[in-house]
């Protein structure tokens, strides 16, 4: 106590307040404020003519969509572009079919990881297709674990016999992925017989060399002029999922769905880009 009270006794020389004398009572004096130098000393704040600032909470954003199911949202949008290819024969895609436009379904997934493999999941799954002359998206968004089995119950149920897959590296990742979520759902893969048109392989047969990479970013870009700003990067979505589920604003999974979106608009036009050539079937 003696080594506290010889350092305030330092403290308040420095600043110029003279200390009383060895026992000589001095009234507290609350109102007086301390001296600059002393509140410099001691690390006091300065608070005089200050108003502490009132912090109001913000609404939570809601979720992208309109609920389906418990823990099942599902957003929908129609749109002008890309048109509806004509009727076309599938060469370039190295499948000896002609397509009528009615018959395409371009789907895309967004999941929680790139490895693959069970414990992988899609927590999106975005499908678009031409209806009556325009673009239609439909998009599932799981927000509980305990949905997935509705949202493969719904996307089965857009699927036809005769539906021919569109995708962007779809055979070697989303099928195959969505395959698997079925089986595990102990549910019969609605995939398995369908003609399936993966963009990719024409894509890196025409351009592999002469672009940097034939990422779909890089295909929409050269082939669409599509520049995409303020997009969410696919490798962010998982976190942004998970943050959700952990409590995390839902803010984030606008931008995913926002995403997914743009990836459907980009396979419809890079499939008309291909249907739609001249040249489309001399492609080796």
């Amino acid at each position: 106590m003696s080594a506290l009270a010889d350092k305030l006794r330092g403290l308040r020389r420095q600043a110029g307040v003279t200390a009383p004398a060895p026992g000589t009572a001095t009234p507290v004096r609350r109102s007086e404020p301390l001296p600059d130098n002393l509140r410099a000393l001691l690390g006091v704040r300065r608070h005089v003519g200050t108003v502490p600032r009132k912090t109001t909470a913000s609404a939570p954003m809601a979720l992208p969509g309109r609920t389906m199911a418990p823990g099942l949202q599902l957003c929908e949008l129609d749109s002008a572009w890309p048109p509806a290819p004509p009727l076309f024969h599938a060469l370039f895609a190295r499948l000896d079919a002609w397509i009528e436009p009615e018959r395409l379904l371009l789907f895309d997934t967004e999941t929680t990881g790139l490895a693959g493999g069970t414990g992988t999941r899609a927590f999106m799954i975005g499908v678009a297709h031409w209806h009556e002359g325009r673009f239609r998206e439909r998009q599932l968004l799981i927000t509980t674990l305990a949905a997935e089995a509705a949202m493969l119950d719904c996307f089965a149920s857009w699927l036809r016999l005769d539906s021919v897959l569109v995708s962007y590296n779809g055979k070697s990742y989303d099928a195959p992925l969505l395959k698997t979520r079925f089986r595990l759902q102990r549910r019969p893969s609605p995939l398995d017989g369908l003609m399936h048109i993966d963009l990719l392989h024409p894509v890196r047969r025409r351009w592999r060399g002469a672009w940097e990479n034939c990422r779909l970013a890089t295909a929409e870009r050269q082939l669409l002029q599509v520049i995409r700003e303020d997009d969410l990067p696919g490798a962010e979505a998982p976190a942004a999922w998970l943050d959700f589920l952990r409590g995390g604003s839902a803010a984030p999974l606008h931008r995913v769905a926002q995403h997914n979106s743009q990836d459907l608009r980009s396979l419809g036009g890079i499939l008309h880009h291909f249907s739609a050539a001249t040249d489309a079937l001399h492609i080796d």
